[in-house]
């Protein structure tokens, strides 16, 4: 099934395509305009502008609130039903150290507020967080994909191993070019994403 977009595509192929080259271009910007320099760490509001600037040339719904339920791999997300109390819930949890990032990280993508490019999304939120509050990002270059995936699948019981498997690659060139673009082209990977180089678009 391929999500309704405003390029009129209908093949899934061709979206995915699509949607990898135009919201890379996007991500770039965030950093090349200092974009998250004015937004608050750790609100949904940052997360909703992230995710409105990503998708904006590819869906109707970037930076909205999903209306429907969805799921991933057998586990159901929050219920529509229920996300704005949850994503209240959310953005009221502590950040102040490491660990209550991680765990304001995983509740946030339990709640997976968008109907699709959460993942994509709360990476670059969560690096917003870790760099106003503690002066490091992720090196997503050094996070294995599976690592990371089986890490996060398991997350919503105990967040042990995302803690670990993050803390291992933070790094404090927070405002490095090349470290926020090859980051960006690893986060895009986990998702299957790897036909463009952000920066280079």
């Amino acid at each position: 099934m391929v999500l309704q977009n405003k390029l009129g595509i209908s093949s899934s192929m061709e979206l995915c395509d699509a949607e990898e080259r135009l919201t890379k271009a996007r991500a770039a910007e965030l950093f090349a305009d200092d974009l998250l320099t004015d937004k608050t760490p750790g609100a949904f509001a940052t997360l909703a502008f992230i995710h409105q600037h990503l998708f904006q040339d590819v869906y109707d719904f970037a930076g909205k609130v999903r209306t429907e339920d969805i799921a991933k791999g057998g586990f159901r997300f929050a219920s529509a039903l229920y996300l704005d109390e949850a994503l209240s819930s959310v953005e009221k949890m502590p950040q102040s150290c490491y660990e209550d990032i991680i765990r304001k990280y995983v509740e946030m993508n339990v709640a997976h507020p968008f109907r699709e490019g959460n993942g994509r999304s709360m990476r670059i939120w969560l690096d917003h967080i870790l760099k106003s509050q503690l002066g490091k990002v992720v090196d997503w270059q050094q996070v294995d994909k599976q690592d990371y995936l089986l890490a996060m699948e398991r997350s919503p019981i105990k967040d042990t191993e995302i803690r670990v498997l993050l803390q291992e690659a933070l790094t404090n060139k927070v405002n490095d070019r090349e470290t926020f673009m090859k980051g960006i082209d690893a986060s895009y990977a986990y998702e299957g994403y790897e036909a463009y180089k952000t920066g280079s678009l």
